[in-house]
């Protein structure tokens, strides 16, 4: 298993042959005020061929309709199903539908999908299209990509349902880490903080932690290091602080195969 950050939640996942994409975004700004503070760790030009698109929700800064453009057509578009159908109206043909619960073959990887606790609707109107999904990757190394999401008592149970019961572990947790002011109390309703990130990984028996949307762009209440910082900090006295692997944009992480019970 091989994951390379390349910024904010795009990240490559290579893993039994099967190179899957994570949230596409290499646009320079989000919007008009948002700029980018680095560089995509991959330029998208210098990608290598892809298996399949995964898209979490409609937001601007996980579905990026210029990245999507510049990707190969042909490629799988695997989203939550009101978000396929969506992009199938706007011409992207190759998006298919995938809803929680639901499962689909990549080669000898299986992609389960559960519901994200978040809403993800692209103008905040358009809540038909506010399904967001999470991805749990099953091949000879597990990886589960959570996409944006609060930690909810059931956040972890994709991985308790399809891997628990056969006796697998979590080997890679894919986890968001975000920083809101005190003065935004909802922030906590759908996203993760550096402090949920952790008990989340926790409740997930994974082995490894690469945090990501982080470092990409600025957002209008917190800087693109904020939750790096604090979660660096948190991290000198965390008792699972060896476990986490913080990438920056362009690096990359192998782990073996296993499905075995975490060291931790």
């Amino acid at each position: 298993m091989r994951v390379t950050y390349i910024g904010h939640a795009t990240l490559l996942l290579e893993l039994d042959g099967v190179r899957i994409l994570t949230d596409p975004n290499f646009e320079p700004r989000l919007g008009r005020l948002l700029p980018r503070v680095s560089a995509p760790g991959i330029a998208l030009a210098d990608l290598p061929k892809l298996d399949a698109l995964l898209l979490t929700h409609a937001h601007a800064d996980h579905l990026s309709f210029d990245s999507l453009q510049r990707l190969p057509r042909d490629v799988p578009l695997i989203a939550p199903p009101a978000v396929a159908t969506w992009l199938r109206r706007l011409g992207f043909e190759s998006a298919v539908a995938l809803g929680p619960g639901e499962s689909m073959p990549l080669n000898d990887v299986t992609l389960h999908a559960a519901a994200a606790t978040h809403k993800g609707s692209r103008y905040g109107f358009d809540r038909w299209r506010a399904a967001t999904n999470m991805y749990l990757l099953d091949g000879s190394t597990t990886t589960f990509f959570a996409g944006d999401t609060a930690l909810v008592e059931d956040t972890h149970h994709v991985v308790e349902r399809t891997l628990w019961k056969r006796g697998r572990e979590l080997d890679l947790a894919l986890l968001p880490i975000g920083y809101a002011p005190w003065w935004k109390p909802g922030f906590r309703k759908g996203h993760l903080t550096h402090d949920d990130a952790l008990e989340l990984f926790e409740r997930l028996r994974a082995s490894v932690f690469v945090p990501y949307h982080w470092g990409t762009f600025r957002h209008v209440t917190a800087t693109a290091h904020d939750a790096i910082n604090r979660l660096k900090a948190r991290l000198v006295s965390h008792h699972l602080s060896n476990a986490v692997r913080i990438l920056e944009p362009g690096e990359t992480l192998d782990l073996p195969g296993s499905g075995r019970p975490p060291a931790h």
